[in-house]
């Protein structure tokens, strides 16, 4: 009886262990690049079809995530060619445990290495707000990214909406769709940091983007995400979602928060056609 007692948590040992190795090293894979189609009704005639790609939560701190090994994310992701790119939020980590401290300016000049001939727009998360945010809205201005704080831009042929930060309650929805508004005709989109947003938008978009959720970072199988940070439990929680006539995607971001690891959540980001209904 005893010796069976001591297989069992020996095998519970090993089993845990190879568990944790891993969930460390599937925490350090390059993001993978999800792609889908979005067909709208009203797209712009003679428009060609245009990609947009979401990135999010990269939290760069030491040793996980150095400014060094998200400028290899970006020049990897440049390779897939998008048009226009969005930058969700949570930049910097802010872990207690993090090594060596990193500065806004020096993630931003590794996001400033994205290629996209509509642009970059970034807003800011929850991490960002309690680290700099001054100092993110001078750097991306300084880098030629176009930073959203409830406010609203046109890129190419999209109307782009910006939310700020609904986890730390600096998000105005209402402001950004007059700015939006005002913008006048296009395809319009809204991307954020949190998705918690979305239930109070009625008005009808071709796509709202977000992060925040890791996707859950820890999602078993049979089990899926255990905490995905968001008031709305898993409604929200990842991937490409449709709810109540709203098409929303919804990415596992690139880095960690918290314990640096992921398990059935890898890292991921959206890669997002847009063209003529088909």
């Amino acid at each position: 009886m005893m010796r069976w007692l001591v297989r069992v948590l020996v095998g519970g040992l090993l089993t845990g262990l190879a568990l944790l190795a891993f969930a460390w090293w599937e925490a350090r894979q390059p993001p993978i690049v999800r792609q889908t189609f979005v067909g709208v009704p009203d797209w712009p005639k003679g428009e060609p079809e245009r990609t947009v790609l979401l990135i999010s939560d990269t939290h760069v701190h030491a040793p996980e995530m150095p400014p060094a090994r998200l400028a290899g994310i970006v020049r990897q992701l440049n390779g897939v060619k998008p048009d226009l790119v969005l930058l969700a939020g949570d930049y910097l980590s802010g872990k207690p445990h993090a090594g060596q401290p990193y500065t806004a300016s020096q993630t931003v000049a590794a996001l400033a290495l994205l290629r996209a001939p509509l642009g970059v727009v970034a807003v800011l998360g929850n991490h960002d707000h309690w680290a700099d945010p001054e100092g993110f809205r001078r750097a991306f201005g300084a880098r030629g990214i176009t930073f959203l704080a409830n406010e609203a831009v046109r890129h190419g042929p999209f109307i782009i909406g910006g939310v700020d930060d609904e986890y730390t309650h600096h998000d105005d929805l209402p402001a950004t769709l007059r700015a939006m508004a005002r913008l006048g005709p296009g395809p319009r989109l809204i991307f954020t940091h949190s998705p918690d947003v979305i239930p109070e938008l009625h008005e009808r978009v071709a796509a709202i983007f977000a992060g925040h959720t890791h996707c859950g970072q820890v999602a078993p199988p049979l089990i899926g995400p255990i905490i995905t940070m968001s008031r709305y439990g898993r409604r929200f929680a990842c991937g490409e979602i449709h709810d109540e006539g709203r098409t929303i995607f919804v990415g596992a971001g690139v880095g960690s928060s918290g314990l640096p690891i992921r398990l059935g959540a890898p890292p991921d980001v959206w890669l997002v056609r847009f063209g003529p209904t088909r």
